[in-house]
């Protein structure tokens, strides 16, 4: 959001491409992280671990 404001006040070409190419850098960035995220999330489903993990937690009664 700040770049964009940025680029609304900026009309200066020298400045507006630089701050350009930084939004889109922090947008890849963003997704990036998102997919690493989901990816250890899955590692961890496969694992089966958890803080509270239903299936060991079942007392023997």
């Amino acid at each position: 959001m700040t770049y964009d404001n940025l680029l609304r006040l900026i009309d200066d070409p020298d400045v507006r491409d630089p701050l350009k190419f930084l939004r889109e850098r922090e947008i890849v960035h963003y997704q990036r992280f998102g997919d690493a995220l989901n990816m250890a999330k899955d590692a961890m489903d496969r694992k089966n671990v958890y803080a509270i993990n239903p299936a060991f937690d079942k007392c023997d009664q």
